[in-house]
Formats: C-alpha cells, sequence, structure tokens
C-alpha cells in the first residue's frame, strides 16, 4: 500500500551569499542590481511598491551602468551611460563557479543568481551521495539555460546531460563550464525539444538519479514546437519519471510564472512520486540591501530520496 505524501508548509528560501552579485534596491516595478563592477537597472513586474524615500528621503538612483528600458508595445533597449563590455564575469566562490554575464536584448544578463539556493543544495546532494556510494551520479537538466545548475551538478562530482531547445543557450553553458574549471567534466550538451530527447532517452535505455527543470510558462522546441506549461508540464514530469534510476536521489522543478504556487508544485510532485521520499515547496528571493526585504524570484518543489 503506497503512504500518501503532502509536501511540507511552503518555505522561503534566500540567496544571501554572493558577493560579485547584489540586489541593491527595488521598487516601482524596477530592481537596481550590482553584477561585479557594473550596476543595471531593470523591470520587474512582481515590484509593485514604490521605491524607499517616499516619506521624504531621496529615492533616486543616480548611479547605473546600464538601465532597461521597457516598450509600451513589447520589448525594449538597453541604455548605457558609459560603454561595458560585451560580457564580463562573475564568481560564486562557496563553490568555485564562474559564470559569463551578459546584458541581452530581452533584458535577462544570463544568470538568475536567486538560483543559488538549488545549486547549494544539489551540490550537498550530490556531494554527500558520492561519498557514500563512490559511483558517479547522472543528472539530466532539462531548459537548462546558460548551465549554472549543470555547472553546480558537475562540480559536485556528478555527470550531468544539459538540454536547451536554444543552440546560443547550450552554448552559454559550455563557456561557463569553461569559465568553471569544467571544461573536461562529464557533460553533454544537448540542443532539443525537451519532451522529445526525454522520449528518446527511454527508448535508449538511459537512466538518470537526479532531474532539475525550469520549464517556461511558454516556449518553442528546436523545431518550432509549442510548449505551454499548463498543457505540457504534467506530460514531461510523467515521461521523467521513467528515466529515474533504481535509487532516484533527487528531483527538482523550477518556475517563474505567476500562474504557479509552490503547493501546486508539491503536489505535482506528491503526486509523481507518492511512495517514497520527502517534499518540500516553496519559494527563492533574493535580500534587498537598502531596506531588507526580500524580492521573490520564483518558485520550487523539491522531492529528495
Amino acid at each position: 500500500m503506497l503512504s500518501r505524501m503532502t509536501p511540507q508548509r511552503p518555505a522561503l528560501i534566500v540567496a544571501d551569499r554572493w558577493q560579485d552579485y547584489q540586489l541593491l534596491d527595488c521598487g516601482d516595478g524596477l530592481k537596481q542590481e550590482r553584477w561585479g563592477a557594473y550596476t543595471l537597472v531593470r523591470p520587474d513586474p512582481q515590484i509593485i511598491w514604490p521605491r524607499a524615500g517616499a516619506a521624504g528621503t531621496d529615492a533616486k538612483w543616480d548611479h547605473w551602468d546600464g538601465f532597461y528600458h521597457r516598450s509600451e508595445t513589447g520589448g525594449g533597449k538597453w541604455e548605457f551611460r558609459r560603454p561595458l563590455p560585451d560580457h564580463w564575469t562573475v564568481r560564486y566562490p562557496s563553490l568555485k563557479l564562474t559564470f559569463k554575464i551578459h546584458p541581452t536584448s530581452f533584458k535577462h544578463t544570463g544568470l538568475f543568481p536567486e538560483q543559488a539556493v538549488n545549486w547549494e543544495w544539489l551540490t550537498a546532494k550530490i556531494v554527500r551521495q558520492v561519498a557514500q556510494s563512490g559511483r558517479p551520479i547522472n543528472v539530466l537538466n532539462l531548459f537548462g539555460y546558460t548551465g549554472a545548475a549543470t555547472c553546480a551538478a558537475a562540480a559536485a562530482g556528478a555527470s550531468v546531460c544539459h538540454v536547451d531547445a536554444a543552440e546560443g543557450m547550450v552554448k552559454w553553458c559550455r563557456e561557463n563550464a569553461t569559465l568553471s574549471g569544467l571544461a573536461d567534466a562529464p557533460i553533454r550538451y544537448i540542443a532539443d525539444d525537451c519532451l522529445k530527447f526525454v522520449r528518446r532517452e527511454f527508448k535508449r535505455g538511459r537512466r538518470y538519479d537526479a532531474i532539475i527543470m525550469d520549464p517556461p510558462t511558454y516556449g518553442r522546441g528546436s523545431t518550432g514546437e509549442m510548449w505551454k506549461l499548463e498543457d505540457h508540464l504534467w506530460p514531461l514530469l510523467t515521461e521523467c519519471r521513467q528515466l529515474l534510476s533504481e535509487t532516484p536521489l533527487f528531483f527538482l522543478i523550477n518556475a517563474y510564472t505567476a500562474r504557479l504556487s509552490p503547493t501546486v508544485v508539491g503536489n505535482l510532485l506528491a503526486t509523481l512520486l507518492p511512495d517514497r521520499g520527502t517534499i518540500t515547496a516553496g519559494e527563492v528571493g533574493l535580500p534587498v540591501q537598502r531596506d531588507g526585504k526580500v524580492l521573490p524570484c520564483g518558485i520550487y518543489g523539491r522531492w529528495e530520496a
């Protein structure tokens, strides 16, 4: 008889161990961030509170190097006060990782710093398991973007398969691996539609001890396939369940859509893996240097053996 599994109460975890990154201030739909030597201002729709200083103190952000102005018709563009390099790097010393930062035309920089809490968590899980078992841990990272989690898992001693539909993101992952001293690490770099890849992996007989995924709300596969989170996440999860090894270590889901609550992600994992393990779910966030607030930056669900 299967035991009933209920996810624990949603929890907020905060990425507060950064040195090269700081969320300096936020308000009025904008956030001011320090990325290494450069300060950028970018929009964030969740920041609906006013900037500090409404009671009479100065709330102006006079110091910034790049400002992303959103267009009312969609998209936007960067304004730079001084010439910035095409890209630069930031380090996450506690895990000995280095990442390439590049302000893209769609406001992103190539890194989600709040995810450092998940890098720390999965690193600890992998290091402990490798030490106990002495065998390599196989990790699948779907919708892997520029590969921060891939690099963290590889640095911890895992073999990693990194999958993203965008060839440019897969190339960026390879660059981050090289910057982090992982050029020769056992990482497979795959540009493919995630659902199709997972189905092929099952037919090939490959199995994974851990799965990470960061599915978008909407997206397109490598050959134009449409992805819609509400319609396609559960079918993908059921396909992924078939790829788990006989002794799986963890299953991590990240999401940035406001349409899902942490409880929903926890319920998905409880339905997917009902008979074993522990489930936690919640929000990830970044501390605001100016006033101590926490900016929520997405949700997570974790199943662990």
